[in-house]
């Protein structure tokens, strides 16, 4: 799937305010790893915690921001924050152990399509 030139302009522009964001505001965690530092040395123990720093920071501010500006162009809405539901009734909860069981005894094969379908008849419900 290539991007568009849109597409790609909105996802550097995410990457680099992020980026930027970091690098400005970037504090070290005063954490005291004695094995750690003698292992690997200052240097790359303040540059490994930098690198880790970043992935998380990805994680949260960067991929949301991305996938946002990609869906975009290919859904009818697009928003990030989005809470799907916060519940599961009994029903849906029984059917869902139902296919755990059958699967983990391996007295039922995998069949996504037939699993969901059999959620879903509950859900309507």
């Amino acid at each position: 799937m290539a991007l568009s030139k849109e597409q790609t302009d909105g996802v550097e522009a995410v990457l680099k305010t992020s980026i930027r964001n970091k690098f400005q505001n970037y504090e070290p965690e005063p954490a005291s790893m004695p094995f750690h530092t003698r292992l690997l040395g200052k240097d790359r123990l303040a540059l490994y915690s930098f690198i880790h720093s970043l992935n998380t920071n990805f994680g949260s501010s960067v991929f949301e921001p991305v996938a946002l500006e990609i869906a975009k162009a290919n859904f009818k809405l697009a928003k990030a924050q989005i809470v799907a539901g916060d519940k599961i009734s009994s029903g849906a909860q029984i059917v869902i152990q139902k296919i755990i069981d059958g699967l983990t005894t391996a007295n039922t094969n995998p069949n996504k399509t037939k699993e969901i379908e059999a959620i879903k008849q509950v859900c309507q419900k």
